[in-house]
């Protein structure tokens, strides 16, 4: 993959990647990393991909895109009430990459990793023949027997999500659709705020330990909450969610265009944490994640039944969106 300006892979490795490695990965020197949990935990494995023109725009700048490919996997690893060990990198480049490209996205992705205390334990690189695709793996750890797993719910439980939602497929759709009459109705502050929600992923790790000790069931919104939400009750319960937390930059675009609901609703990354709680410990939740800095909110109540929740809408009305998460088939 060396061309005439462009170091060979073991040069890209040791120049942009090696800084990252961290304890069992020996500098990215061997084929492979040791990575020993802590005495009484279990590893927590996740891995996800972004790809250009999929996940990211490939003019996106790199250093975001780095961000965005760790942070979607760090927020799989919260929402399991996961600590946070480290990842291995696949990464597969186009024929067009460039090293100033390959700087940018080291920067970012160090930047994040060490935000994180999630080092880089080893990967590979790659020619992709077609567009940029970046893997990750990524490592956490959690007391033995302690994940929290996302169809454990009770019917009962109240039902909380992180932070605000819809306000990554908003960036999404203003990106899209700059002068869309609901978009210039916001101010540049509230517009920045959407673009750098759907750029940059909040992984919500400050709260994995109140998930931890709290939570009968989560799991992170990345495929748009109505449809995660489907996904976490299953079969035999279902929900009536009432008021959602928007920011107020969702909410001045949902009453400048009120069909921009759904897809706050069912756009995905959002990646925050939904989660169920027993109605005696919501309580006890709740003032955690106060503590931790992170906005949580009761939406609703798992009930008994099938079919997809329901939305209670501004009008007292409920809607329901069958078909409410992204999938890539």
């Amino acid at each position: 993959m060396a061309g005439p300006d462009r170091a060979s892979e073991e040069g890209l490795i040791a120049r942009y990647f090696a800084p990252l490695a961290g304890p069992g990965a020996d500098g990215l020197r061997d084929d492979a990393a040791t990575l020993t949990p802590t005495p009484g935990h279990d590893l927590v494995v996740t891995a996800d991909a972004v790809v250009a023109g999929i996940h990211y725009f490939s003019d996106d700048p790199p250093d975001s895109i780095a961000r965005k490919a760790l942070g979607v996997n760090l927020s799989d690893i919260a929402a399991k009430g996961a600590v946070p060990r480290g990842f291995l990198l696949t990464l597969a480049l186009p024929d067009d990459w460039t090293e100033a490209w390959l700087a940018g996205f080291s920067e970012g992705l160090g930047a994040a990793a060490a935000e994180a205390g999630c080092p880089l334990l080893g990967g590979d690189t790659v020619r992709s023949g077609g567009p940029a695709l970046i893997g990750v793996t990524a490592f956490g750890e959690v007391p033995s027997g302690g994940i929290v797993r996302r169809g454990t719910a009770q019917v009962g439980d109240r039902i909380c999500v992180s932070g605000t939602i819809g306000d990554a497929a908003l960036g999404l759709r203003l990106r899209l659709e700059p002068e869309a009459a609901w978009a210039t109705s916001l101010d540049p502050a509230q517009q920045a705020l959407l673009a750098d929600r759907y750029l940059h992923p909040r992984p919500r790790l400050a709260l994995a330990a109140a998930i931890r000790r709290h939570a009968s069931a989560a799991m992170d919104v990345s495929d748009g909450l109505a449809g995660d939400l489907a996904k976490m009750l299953g079969a035999g319960r279902t929900a009536r969610i009432g008021a959602v937390p928007l920011s107020e930059a969702a909410a001045r675009a949902r009453d400048a265009e009120p069909g921009l609901i759904e897809p706050i609703l069912t756009g995905g990354d959002d990646y925050e944490i939904l989660c169920t709680v027993a109605p005696e410990t919501l309580d006890a939740l709740l003032a955690e994640a106060a503590q931790a800095g992170i906005p949580l909110t009761a939406i609703g109540t798992v009930t008994s039944g099938d079919g997809p929740p329901g939305f209670e809408m501004g009008d007292g009305t409920a809607r329901v969106f069958a078909a409410g998460a992204f999938s890539h088939f």
